[in-house]
C-alpha cells in the first residue's frame, strides 16, 4: 500500500475543510433517508473524518465502518471519532486500503471521496465486484469524481492560502499526463512567515482519471452525476448504483 498522505497530512484539514462545506451538501442530499438496516455504510478512504462526520448526520441511525491506511491520517480520524459521543458509539475505524479491504458480508452503502484514481481500472472492476456482492438493490456508491475525466497538462496554481497564527499556509497543485489514463499530480505546501517561504513540503502521485459513464460500465451499474446543490455548483460527485 502506497501511503500517498503522511507526507503531508500536517496541513490536510486545511483542505478538508473547504473541501467538506462543498461536497458534504450533495453527499447529504444522496444519504438522506437511505435504508440502512442491510448493514453498515462503508466510508473507503475516510482520512482525518470530515466526510465521516457528514455521514454519520445525514444518517444518524447508522453504523459506519471507516477505514483509512495512512497511519497518520487514522490518528486525527480515531481522534475526532473518540471524542464525539455519537460517533464514537456508531463509528468503528479500521486500517485497510480500497484494494485488500476486509469487509463485512453485507453492506447498506459506501462512500469513496479521493479514492477511486488511486487505483487501476482492474483493481476498480474488482472492488466493484466485491462491494456489488454485499449491497441490496438500489444501494448506492458515492464517488468523488475529482473534475479530471481524461489527463491534461494542469499548470501550478496555488489553490488554498490560510493563515494561523504567524504564518501563511499555501497550497500549490499541477499535473502532467503520463501513461495511458494516468497523470502525476505535484503539490507543494509553502509555509510563509512576513511574506518569507520558511519551509516547503513537496509530494506526487499519480491518479487514473475517469468520470462517471466510465465508472458505471466498470462496475455494471447505473450512475448519475451531481452538479449542484441548494442550486450553488459544487464539486462533481457521481452515484453509482446497483
Amino acid at each position: 500500500m502506497i501511503d500517498y498522505y503522511s507526507t503531508s497530512a500536517e496541513f490536510y484539514e486545511l483542505v478538508a475543510t473547504r473541501h467538506t462545506a462543498s461536497s458534504g451538501p450533495p453527499l447529504t442530499r444522496v444519504l438522506t433517508g437511505l435504508d440502512v438496516t442491510h448493514g453498515p455504510v462503508l466510508e473507503i478512504g475516510a482520512g482525518t473524518g470530515r466526510v465521516t462526520e457528514v455521514v454519520a448526520a445525514a444518517l444518524p441511525e447508522a453504523e459506519i465502518l471507516a477505514a483509512e491506511p495512512s497511519a497518520t491520517m487514522r490518528a486525527m480520524l480515531t481522534s475526532r471519532v473518540a471524542r464525539d459521543p455519537d460517533l464514537r458509539r456508531r463509528v468503528t475505524v479500521v486500517d485497510g486500503a480500497a484494494q485488500d479491504l476486509v469487509l463485512p458480508e453485507r453492506l447498506s452503502a459506501v462512500v469513496i471521496f479521493g479514492v477511486a484514481g488511486h487505483l487501476t481500472v482492474p483493481e476498480r472492476v474488482a472492488l466493484w465486484k466485491r462491494l456489488a456482492d454485499r449491497l441490496p438493490d438500489g444501494a448506492p456508491i458515492v464517488v468523488e469524481l475529482m473534475g479530471v475525466s481524461s489527463p491534461r497538462h494542469i499548470p501550478p496554481v496555488m489553490s488554498l492560502r490560510e493563515t494561523i497564527g504567524r504564518q501563511t499556509y499555501e497550497w500549490w497543485i499541477g499535473g502532467e499526463p503520463t501513461e495511458g489514463d494516468a497523470m502525476r499530480f505535484t503539490t507543494t505546501w509553502k509555509v510563509l512567515r512576513n511574506g518569507r517561504t520558511v519551509r516547503e513540503v513537496a509530494d506526487s502521485y499519480d491518479w487514473h482519471t475517469f468520470d462517471v459513464a466510465r465508472l458505471a460500465r466498470e462496475a455494471g451499474m447505473t450512475s448519475r452525476r451531481i452538479t449542484e446543490a441548494g442550486g450553488r455548483p459544487i464539486p462533481e460527485i457521481g452515484v453509482l448504483v446497483k
